[in-house]
């Protein structure tokens, strides 16, 4: 009974001040490419008293709001760090499996999206997707197989992805085509290192988005990230709202984008 007499008394509050931030931010500049950690899932579900498979699923339903957040803000690429390859070799097999049958569901409720049709979005998965069962792998092809034509936004999702295994691949890529002489030595460049990574042909992250508390990559986009603007969060995955997204894209048009120069 409290929390529901709290939502009521809250919810006008939290629409007027999501109206706010949203008159802040909408004539401003805003990220093309966000990438976005999605931490703290098992925490929040522990925080409650429930398993962490509670926590995934509850981080998944996220997601799915969530991701018409950003294309709404006029956000055209969105990376998500759904799997990492540590998650792959660390976790137990339970937990792994349930994350890996929620993407399964995922990816194929993506296929049949409208909005995805709508919006135009194109689905591609980033990855080492050798060691999935071949109902993640057939529902991957699915989803991008059905939207490779879609061209007004970009959603890519990382599942079994680790930012040095990436590289080191994309490394191995460009040795073999020396060895065959496709190319030399000193023609590679860093253009040569990104056309081999999995995130070809997608710009790099203007922003990166970390919930759960944490402030690290976590071997995430590592060569992509270099001159992304970081945004990190107390807040779990779960509990993320539109007023944070809008207060990352605020805390982005803050910031002076240097370069270096």
């Amino acid at each position: 009974m409290k929390q529901e007499v709290k939502f009521f008394v809250t919810r006008p509050v939290y629409v007027i001040y999501e109206r706010v931030l949203w008159e802040e931010i909408k004539g401003g500049n805003k990220p093309n490419s966000v990438a976005v950690i999605l931490d703290g899932n098992r925490r929040w579900a522990t925080s409650l008293g429930f398993p962490p498979e509670y926590g995934h699923e509850a981080g998944y339903r996220k997601l799915r709001e969530a991701l018409n957040w950003f294309w709404e803000a006029g956000i055209k690429e969105v990376t998500i760090y759904a799997l990492s390859t540590e998650n792959l070799s660390r976790r137990s097999p339970s937990e792994v499996s349930h994350i890996l049958s929620l993407a399964t569901k995922g990816l194929l409720e993506l296929a049949e999206s409208k909005e995805v049709s709508e919006r135009g979005v194109r689905v591609r998965v980033i990855g080492d997707r050798s060691a999935f069962p071949d109902e993640v792998v057939s529902a991957i092809n699915t989803v991008e197989e059905k939207t490779v034509s879609n061209d007004s936004r970009l959603l890519q999702i990382a599942l079994g992805y680790g930012g040095r295994d990436e590289i080191l691949k994309a490394v191995r890529r460009i040795a073999e085509k020396v060895r065959e002489g496709e190319i030399s030595p000193d023609q590679i460049t860093e253009e040569t290192i990104s056309s081999n990574l999995y995130t070809a042909g997608a710009s790099d992250p203007d922003m990166i988005i970390r919930t759960g508390g944490e402030e690290r990559l976590s071997n995430f986009l590592l060569w992509q990230s270099s001159y992304s603007e970081l945004v990190f969060f107390d807040t779990y995955w779960p509990q993320f709202r539109k007023i944070d997204l809008y207060r990352a894209i605020r805390t982005f048009q803050s910031r002076k984008r240097r370069f270096g120069s």
